[in-house]
Formats: structure tokens, C-alpha cells, sequence
């Protein structure tokens, strides 16, 4: 049976959906936009700026279900613009460490309020 997760310091869902579900001993987080969750709004700056948020996001989730960054065992990527690639990287490697998570990373035409960046994990419990 799945188990939803919920979290106060992520910016809260902008649909109907989970932040985050158990599933056994993987959890499930939903992707994470660059949203400032104490003001609802998206941070300024550019794609790096986005992308450490979109991560904070994800992190924040991980953290409310006893989990880190570090359980992360597979992440998606959807990005504006593929161009963008090497500074999401470099971002991505300011928090994930060896072994780093599986990972695919995809561009898109649009995400939900035009932001540049969007990260979704799964994530097992140890």
C-alpha cells in the first residue's frame, strides 16, 4: 500500500498529486521546480540558480521521510534547453556524491511556470 509524504519546507504541490510516495522501501518524489517555498514564487537568477533550488526541493522532501540526498538511487532531469547541460552538472555535482544516482536527462518544449529546470528521484530506505 502506498504511503504519501508530506513536507513543509518544499514548496507545495502545484497539482493533484503527492510531493512524495512510499512504495515498500523506495520513496517516489514527485518532480521539484525551482519554487521558493517561502515565497511561492520562483527564485531569481538563472538555470544554476533553478537547479540548486529544484535540489533543495527534493532534498526537503528526502529530509521530512528520513532520508537524504545520499539515498537517492535514480534522478530524472527535464530541462528548457539542453544547452544548459554543463552548468545543471556542475550544480548536480554540489550535491549528489559517489556512486551518483542513475540518471537520464531530457529537454523539454515547457515546464509548469515557465522555469528551466525540474528534478524527480526515487530514493531507497536503507
Amino acid at each position: 500500500m502506498a504511503k504519501s509524504v508530506v513536507a513543509a519546507t518544499a514548496s507545495t504541490a502545484i497539482g493533484p498529486y503527492s510531493l512524495g510516495v512510499w512504495a515498500g522501501d523506495l520513496l517516489f518524489v514527485s518532480g521539484q521546480t525551482p519554487i521558493d517555498p517561502a515565497t511561492g514564487s520562483v527564485v531569481p537568477g538563472g538555470v544554476a540558480e533553478q537547479a540548486r533550488q529544484s535540489i533543495k526541493n527534493v532534498a526537503a522532501i528526502l529530509a521530512s521521510a528520513g532520508l537524504t540526498l545520499d539515498d537517492v538511487v535514480k534522478s530524472t532531469l527535464f530541462i528548457k534547453d539542453m544547452e544548459a547541460f554543463a552548468t545543471i552538472n556542475a550544480v548536480y555535482a554540489e550535491f549528489f556524491r559517489e556512486p551518483y544516482p542513475a540518471r537520464s536527462c531530457v529537454e523539454v518544449a515547457r515546464l509548469p511556470r515557465d522555469v528551466l529546470v525540474e528534478l524527480e528521484v526515487v530514493a531507497k530506505r536503507s
